[in-house]
């Protein structure tokens, strides 16, 4: 069979990290053995019933089996501004400050793209997620990198920042509560953040995919909530993490007009929008009672503290994380996160992401999703206990 050389754009992605520890996993399985993963980022609840009824009744509607508007069915981006409005206080206007994506990843991979051009500077989060690299690669911008550190809250110093660096930025992504490490951000850092934007003339995008998901009583901040944030930004959401839709492929982004604008054009260059029905089941996601967006973060919590109480009584020194579905732990001395992560994955047949895999600063560390259920977390720290490491 000829061969076809795929694009030189194609050869210089970056390496999907996780797909060797996938084969890993299912190597590990199809021996035979039973494996507790820890280490995926896919919620394990189904999506709530009345969503689901939605998309039924709407699925048997033919008027959903035409061509949707190219820029989303306006009920829903109306929906997305009540919905900002309701749970966190921000008044949008849906005609121009609210785009539909096909999922809060394709928004991030396609901004780069909209705002940046070859050789511009892209300032990313390290650890983050790795998709940001995807859409700067995709744009042949440039990344630097924004060290997140235990010692300062897991949150970037802007201060050690270069200012000709900053001065080239066009775009900065954040992330509270933020993948991997579970941290989240406070008033101060989100208005530092503006201003630094300003004075630089910097797009911020907070990616907001944990915007459901605080502990402790402390609701996760919305970066649009601050003054002037609207003006030096955006804001994507996901329906994935709060309403357990990840597989339906549905977010958005909120903010500034004229990046809204630009997403837009992007889009309907590759797109004519999404699935009519999934726009109606989106839009009762949306409207309808958020308590099971609360029971969903309840149980989260709950199993973020039989997690760390469990892993404490082996004396393993963890932190609690205050947000996402993450904990971010540090690995014990003589290993890196790889080297612990394939430990655990041979010996214990529990499966935890290395740290390394989010970035350099990575290193040290590996993540544990709270992505299954309390009897397995329990059984996942006996079995991590038998090793003695701690």
């Amino acid at each position: 069979m000829k061969q076809f050389m795929k694009s030189d754009l194609l050869h210089a992605l970056p390496d999907q990290f996780f797909a060797a520890l996938t084969k890993k996993v299912a190597a590990r399985m199809a021996a035979g053995h039973d494996v507790i993963n820890l280490g995926q980022g896919n919620p394990d609840l189904p999506t709530p019933p009345h969503i689901i009824e939605r998309l039924k009744k709407a699925a048997e509607n033919p008027m959903n089996h035409k061509y949707p508007p190219f820029r989303g069915q306006n009920y829903l981006k109306q929906a997305v501004a009540s919905f900002y409005k309701r749970e966190h206080g921000v008044e949008l206007d849906g005609d121009t400050e609210v785009a539909i994506l096909f999922g809060g990843k394709a928004g991030l991979v396609e901004l780069p793209l909209c705002l940046t051009n070859p050789g511009d500077t892209v300032l990313v989060p390290d650890p983050g997620y790795p998709d940001y690299w995807s859409g700067v690669e995709l744009a042949k911008a440039e990344m630097l990198m924004m060290p997140l550190e235990e010692k300062n809250d897991f949150l970037p110093d802007y201060s050690l920042i270069p200012i000709d660096k900053a001065e080239k930025a066009k775009l900065m992504f954040i992330n509270y509560p933020n993948n991997p490490t579970g941290a989240i951000a406070n008033e101060a850092f989100f208005e530092e953040t503006i201003q630094f934007a300003n004075e630089h003339d910097i797009c911020v995008v907070h990616d907001f995919a944990y915007g459901s998901i605080g502990f402790d009583g402390k609701k996760p901040l919305s970066y649009l909530q601050f003054p002037g944030a609207k003006e030096t930004g955006i804001e994507i959401y996901t329906l994935s993490k709060t309403f357990n839709m990840a597989g339906w492929r549905v977010g958005f982004a909120v903010g500034n007009p004229s990046v809204i604008d630009a997403i837009n054009l992007y889009q309907d260059h590759l797109y004519v929008s999404i699935f009519g029905a999934i726009q109606e089941a989106a839009e009762e996601a949306l409207l309808s009672s958020f308590e099971s967006a609360e029971k969903l973060r309840e149980t989260y919590e709950s199993r973020r503290n039989v997690l760390i109480a469990g892993l404490q009584s082996i004396d393993w020194e963890v932190t609690a994380p205050k947000g996402s579905f993450f904990a971010w732990l540090k690995v014990p001395n003589d290993f890196t996160s790889v080297t612990f992560s394939d430990y655990l994955l041979e010996r214990a047949n529990v499966v935890v992401a290395p740290g390394v895999g989010f970035g350099q600063y990575g290193e040290g560390y590996v993540r544990v999703g709270l992505l299954t259920s309390e009897e397995r977390i329990v059984e996942a720290v006996e079995r991590i206990k038998k090793l003695g490491l701690f």
